[in-house]
């Protein structure tokens, strides 16, 4: 046994974990087990990539099958890492059409959390640009879903956190760039009725994200920046980089956090200081277009190797809801009220904007949402339960993939498809052969 636990250091369950030499291996292992769910690259913050009983290690399902770079498709195996795919299409002029907040997860990870990326209110999630998968059955069948082929069961893939089969392999299409960078312009919001009339003021853009201040109270509860963003072309390059190389190296310089820091490193101290300094920082660069790499822009923390160990032993929570558009402004404003309140500061909060999903059990909804990462402690969960109180009372929902601790009736307010999904695991013999700790935790 092994004791397993997500990104955010908490829960930890002990769960056996087998690694499947080959995709052949892997049908005839879900057949012979129960009580098992598969992990990509361990990236849910949660207890959502953890079996109940048995593990089942995909990274090892890490070929690229076929690309054709005329058009831009690829079909690859579940475990490729993200990173590493961005490491073979990137200098090709090309990019993935959704990524999430770190490339170190595995496109079968992104295709079962449906991940969605800056993006989302334009292109929608990772899961709808997914041609067609291959998903090994709990009695070891193999089937192909798409659109035309098992699309139920496709639709139950994508967002599925794992809970009707193993997926295999993906195929989708990338999208062609010109170059290796973004050009970003930034906006300040002074509070957050402006971080959201920005984010809507910039909803032409593709990407948009803002970076929200959450200790801040009063006129400035929710200041943020506001970070809008396109795939820069040669033109731009031209006018604001002169002579930079189109598609410059991905592997940038890291830092690293060695061990686990104390627990009182983050205080509302270190963290309102941490906050002004970046507020003003992103502030000079605002009103005018400049050029970012890819790398920071996606993924700034990606940089800091091990960046976890910062909430120190007992881990932290990342808590994402989304509010529908209508309730937004007041709903998202009453949270941040009680967050700046309370003694544990939240060192990050992301503020994004949101469209529909079409996956049974995939987060997106129309409206906004917001991101806080939070210290384990014993006074955090009184705060969330009251966060979640507000979601529920406001038609949202809370993103499976970072959720350790809602309740099952927090869930099942939140998504409608839920009883369909839960007809079709009984259909496919999911019920009693697949489960992870979230699935028995929210009777899944």
């Amino acid at each position: 046994m092994t004791e397993l636990a997500g990104w955010g250091r908490y829960p930890r369950h002990p769960s056996e974990t087998l690694s499947p030499a080959s995709p052949k291996a892997l049908p005839s292992l879900m057949a012979s087990r129960t009580g098992l769910v598969a992990r990509g690259n361990g990236r849910a913050y949660g207890d959502a990539a953890i079996g109940e009983r048995v593990t089942l290690m995909t990274q090892g399902l890490d070929r690229i099958r076929a690309f054709d770079q005329a058009t831009g498709r690829i079909q690859v195996e579940a475990g490729v890492l993200l990173s590493d795919l961005l490491d073979v299409v990137v200098p090709r002029g090309f990019f993935p059409p959704v990524v999430p907040g770190t490339k170190f997860v595995t496109i079968g990870g992104m295709i079962a959390s449906d991940v969605h990326g800056k993006n989302h209110h334009r292109d929608g999630g990772f899961g709808d640009h997914v041609e067609s998968l291959t998903l090994a059955l709990p009695d070891g069948g193999v089937v192909t879903c798409s659109r035309d082929e098992n699309p139920e069961l496709l639709s139950a893939t994508i967002g599925g956190m794992g809970l009707t089969g193993t997926i295999l392999d993906a195929t989708f299409r990338l999208r062609p760039t010109e170059t290796g960078w973004m050009r970003q312009t930034t906006t300040v919001a002074r509070n957050l009725d402006g971080a959201i009339r920005a984010l809507q003021e910039t909803s032409r853009a593709t990407y948009s994200v803002a970076w929200i201040d959450c200790l801040a109270s009063g006129a400035s509860l929710g200041r943020s920046l506001v970070f809008a963003a396109e795939h820069a072309t040669r033109r731009d390059i031209d006018a604001l980089r002169p002579g930079a190389e189109p598609y410059p190296p991905s592997k940038l310089g890291s830092l690293g956090v060695p061990l686990e820091l104390p627990s009182f490193t983050l205080n509302r101290l270190s963290v309102s200081a941490f906050n002004e300094l970046y507020f003003r920082a992103g502030a000079v660069k605002s009103g005018y277009p400049f050029l970012v790499h890819w790398n920071p822009y996606f993924f700034p923390l990606d940089g800091i190797s091990s960046w976890n160990r910062i909430y120190g032993r007992r881990g932290f929570l990342q808590y994402q809801c989304v509010i529908p558009t209508a309730q937004a402004q007041a709903v998202l404003g009453s949270m941040l009220e009680r967050v700046s309140k309370h003694d544990n500061a939240s060192f990050l909060a992301v503020l994004k904007q949101l469209g529909a999903s079409h996956g049974d059990l995939s987060f997106p909804l129309e409206g906004f949402t917001l991101t806080l990462d939070l210290p384990v402690s014993d006074d955090v969960f009184p705060l969330l339960n009251e966060l979640d109180r507000l979601v529920v009372e406001a038609g949202g929902r809370l993103y499976l993939a970072k959720d350790a601790r809602q309740s099952p009736a927090t869930f099942e307010a939140g998504y409608p498809g839920l009883s369909r999904f839960r007809d079709l695991r009984r259909a496919i013999g999911a019920t009693d052969r697949i489960s992870s700790r979230l699935s028995v935790r929210l009777g899944i």
